[in-house]
């Protein structure tokens, strides 16, 4: 992907692997303590501190599926260096406004999928 494309893509390959890597090492942080908490017999209320871990995860490997940084969507910013584009701003209000609702929805759907995941979990927690 070479060109921006408002609230569709607005990073390259450079960006999408930095969101991959903080994706990964968030969801692991985050099973790692979960399965600390359960091996170790805490009470299964610590399990709900891996919301804000399971939370970055999500939204790092959102970002890295979709093409698509929160951060530069919000700042009405595009970063394609890495895929042979170029990096810049955005000023046509209709891309601005169509970037901050595709960053709303991300960070929506990473919020959903981390209750989800710590309800799981807390629940797995709970019946253990």
């Amino acid at each position: 992907m070479s060109e921006s494309r408002p609230g569709v893509c607005n990073i390259g390959c450079d960006e999408r692997r930095k969101r991959r890597l903080l994706g990964v090492s968030s969801v692991l942080a985050a099973a790692g303590y979960a399965l600390f908490v359960l091996v170790s017999g805490r009470p299964e209320t610590a399990l709900v501190a891996t919301l804000p871990l399971w939370f970055c995860g999500f939204v790092g490997l959102f970002q890295h599926r979709l093409s698509f940084c929160v951060a530069f969507g919000m700042m009405a910013r595009y970063d394609l260096e890495g895929s042979g584009g170029d990096a810049g701003t955005i000023s046509e209000a209709e891309a601005v406004r169509r970037d901050r609702r595709r960053a709303a929805e991300v960070v929506g759907y990473a919020a959903l999928a981390a209750v989800v995941t710590t309800a799981t979990v807390y629940s797995v927690g709970f019946v253990a």
